[in-house]
């Protein structure tokens, strides 16, 4: 099984999402393109959140230097980012593939985050709220259902808000995997405890 994390904007809890999803599943883990934050990147975070010893993390395609949407970061690099150039890596586990920021966030001047997702991949989608996220996660939803791209589900991050989270399920008919909570902070004992309650959730995805 191949998954596809993205986000309705940056910062709303992919990477606290995709690291659970790996622990539940003892997954993979890829991020196509890292822009920014080398040294305490996606996939060094991924790997201080497990605690399993079965998952592979992979190396990154793109490591970029600049915190910025990959397109300019790339520039500032002296690079294009080329879709031809990104190869899954191979591997009989599941693989969590975690993109970056939303689905149109532009690679380079034709490419964004949503053409990374190949007819295999199943995305689930992660949420939180603010004012204008239910706009931004029902247009998230859309897009994919446009592209007739697999929405595997949607997670929730973040204080609960039962009124933005109810309309969002029942405007989409999209299956809400769990929701991660405000917490103080997240470790390996606190990563683990939301794996095992969104377990049997994804294993149904399947």
């Amino acid at each position: 099984m191949k998954l596809f994390i993205t986000g309705i904007s940056t910062d709303v809890g992919k990477t606290i999402a995709s690291a659970i999803i790996v622990e539940a599943l003892q997954a993979d883990y890829w991020k196509p393109i890292q822009a920014g934050d080398l040294d305490n990147s996606d996939s060094h975070k991924i790997k201080s959140y497990i605690s399993n010893d079965k998952t592979v993390i992979h190396k990154n395609r793109y490591k970029l230097n600049t915190p910025a949407s990959p397109h300019l970061a790339a520039e500032r690099d002296g690079i294009t980012i080329d879709l031809k150039q990104i190869k899954e890596p191979k591997t009989n586990n599941h693989l969590v593939i975690e993109g970056a920021g939303g689905i149109f966030v532009p690679l380079n001047n034709n490419d964004c985050v949503i053409d990374l997702i190949q007819n295999d991949y199943k995305v689930i989608v992660v949420s939180r709220h603010y004012l204008g996220s239910i706009n931004h996660t029902l247009l998230t939803i859309e897009a994919l259902k446009n592209r007739k791209i697999n929405i595997a589900g949607i997670i929730f991050s973040g204080d609960k808000n039962q009124s933005s989270e109810s309309i969002i399920l029942n405007k989409t008919g999209v299956k809400c995997i769990g929701r991660i909570e405000q917490e103080s902070y997240f470790d390996q004992a606190v990563i683990r405890e939301y794996a095992d309650l969104f377990l049997e959730n994804l294993l149904e995805l399947q």
